[in-house]
Parts: C-alpha cells; sequence; structure tokens
C-alpha cells in the first residue's frame, strides 16, 4: 500500500508540537486550568447543522449508542457548574461531514471558558492569542447585520427581508441554488460564498450580534431595540477559525433551544435526538456566568505555516487514516 506516508511533512509536525507548546503556555501564563473530558458521551448536539458518528456498544451499556463528541462542550460545561472556573482543553473533535481544503471529518479543537466574563471580554483574548501566535498586530470587530449591508446591500432588520428574499439574492449573486432553503441555510450560503470571501484581505475579523436564530448555545440579548444572538465567529483571511458565545445559563432558555434546534432537525427530515439530560441537570444545578469559544488548532496552524490545505496539517488526514 502507497498510501502509508504521513500527509504532513516532518518539519509540519514538529511545527504542530511547537503550537500546541504555545497554546497550553498562553493560558498557563492566565491561570486556566487544562482540562480532558470524553470523546465518547451517551448524549450528542441536537443541531441541524452537525451531523455525528454513532458508535454501537455492546448491548450492556445504557443506550444501544455512543457519539463522538463534535466538540467538549457539553462535560467543560459540566466542569463548570462543579466549581472547575477557568478551564481550556485541546482536544480531538468529529463531524461527520465531507473531507476538503478546510474540512477533515476527525480535527483538533481548542476549547475554553472564562467565568464572570461575557462575550465581548473573550473576543478581545481570542485576539491576543491569535495575534501572538501569528505575530498579527490587529483585528476588526463588525456585526452581522453590517457586514450584509456591506457586502450585500441587505437590510437583515427589515421586515421585508425573509427567506424569499435572501434566495433572490443568492440566485443574483451566485446563480442557481436549491429553492427549498430555509432562512437560515440561506443566511449561511451567503455568508459562505459571498461575504467570506469579500473579507479575505481584511485580516482578523471578528462578527458579532448573529441573528437569534443562530443563536446556537448563546444567550440573546437586545442591542438598540434590536435581539440578537451574544456570540461571535472569528476569520482571519477570509477562513473561519473559532465561534464563541456568551453562554446561556439559564436551564429553560437552553431547553428551549435545543427544542427549536430539534424542530429544525424534524423540518428538514433529520432525526430527532435525545436531549442531553447530565448537562441540563448541571445548568439546573447552576452553570455560572461565563463565555466560552471554540478554536480550530489545524486551520490555525495551516494560517501560521502559509499551507493551503487542512491534510498538509495533519499527521494522517481522512484518506489516510
Amino acid at each position: 500500500m502507497s498510501d502509508w506516508r504521513p500527509s504532513a511533512s516532518l518539519d509540519m509536525i514538529a511545527a504542530r508540537a511547537r503550537l500546541l507548546h504555545q497554546l497550553r503556555a498562553f493560558f498557563a501564563a492566565r491561570n486556566v486550568m487544562e482540562v480532558e473530558t470524553p470523546l465518547l458521551a451517551q448524549a450528542t448536539v441536537p443541531d441541524a447543522n452537525l451531523e455525528v458518528f454513532a458508535v454501537a456498544t455492546d448491548g450492556t451499556d445504557v443506550s444501544p449508542y455512543r457519539f463522538l463528541q463534535t466538540s467538549p462542550e457539553f462535560a467543560m460545561k459540566r466542569l463548570l457548574a462543579a466549581g472547575s472556573g477557568d478551564i481550556f482543553q485541546i482536544s480531538k473533535a468529529f463531524r461527520k461531514e465531507e473531507s476538503g481544503r478546510h474540512h477533515n471529518p476527525e480535527f483538533s479543537l481548542l476549547e475554553w471558558y472564562r467565568v464572570d466574563w461575557d462575550h465581548r471580554m473573550l473576543i478581545r483574548e481570542v485576539a491576543e492569542l491569535i495575534c501572538e501566535v501569528l505575530g498579527r498586530t490587529g483585528w476588526q470587530v463588525w456585526t452581522y447585520r453590517a457586514l450584509f449591508q456591506e457586502h450585500l446591500n441587505v437590510d437583515l432588520c427589515d421586515p421585508g427581508i425573509g427567506r424569499l428574499q435572501l434566495l433572490a439574492v443568492a440566485h443574483q449573486r451566485i446563480g442557481d441554488v436549491p429553492p427549498d432553503l430555509d432562512y437560515d441555510a440561506a443566511l449561511a450560503l451567503l455568508m459562505s460564498h459571498c461575504v467570506e470571501p469579500a473579507i479575505s484581505d481584511w485580516g482578523v475579523v471578528f462578527v458579532t450580534e448573529f441573528p437569534i436564530s443562530q443563536a446556537a448555545l448563546a444567550r440573546t440579548m437586545t442591542v438598540d431595540g434590536v435581539a440578537v444572538a451574544a456570540r461571535f465567529e472569528c476569520y482571519i483571511d477570509g477562513c473561519e477559525v473559532a465561534n464563541g458565545y456568551w453562554e446561556q445559563c439559564d436551564v429553560a432558555g437552553l431547553t428551549a433551544q435545543f427544542l427549536a434546534d430539534n424542530e429544525q432537525r424534524q423540518q428538514r427530515g433529520l432525526p430527532m435526538r435525545e436531549l442531553d439530560q447530565r448537562l441540563l441537570a448541571a445548568q439546573a444545578e447552576g452553570l455560572p456566568e461565563c463565555a466560552g469559544v471554540a478554536l480550530g488548532v489545524d486551520r490555525l496552524l495551516a494560517l501560521q505555516t502559509g499551507v493551503s490545505t487542512l491534510a498538509e496539517t495533519l499527521s494522517f488526514d481522512w484518506h489516510r487514516a
């Protein structure tokens, strides 16, 4: 078999080791504790945009399946509720999607949580980490709404802008698009095909104040009379590298968001998912006020070393694993 060799060069493997050391030193200097949580768990995310790997158990387990985690978020929040304080983790994560230039179904994720912080405070720390690792000197912060106004001349707060209007814009800017896309899928298409390429030469860009339909596990807040999700994404040269939240700490609010995710799954013809009762119990006990973020280590390494594909950063990519 000819593909036994690594997909990454030995120099890249050494660069990854240096990056991991640099990341750990960053958090050690800030007194953030490193933790480790399970990769296989009894529950998984209900997010309609994420498909997961299910692993069959031997029949004696409480569930016929365990799930490879899409991120360590749920388990880390249980640690926070138990009183861990500020924590970080460098972990493998798994998402059932096609491998490509910026994707591998198995990847490395840096996730951390700061107690008594909001998402705006966390944006600064993410920026400081990125500037230290990549040698950048500044960053920009844009609202989701402002980017759509700037690049698509679309005001998402206009009551006349709905799914059909977004599909019309997508058809005009991109060409033929699936006519059955829902509102959020249309937004995602416009973001990936129009907005992200437009900011590819802007350096480090944080996008914040997402539509509330894209709150995920972030809380919602009101800005200038408009309800928005208290979350952000970080783009570097047009590539998304991080996704952060001012976390939803209210168990009723989190349950409602999970149920909305399952409803969206049902509308898309996807199977419903059981809610993570251990996470909900932890939230009911009391998740502290906090902000958290997940950052793609492989993408950060690609940017640091200047390679064009994720496979070049991995010892063995999906096709050689």
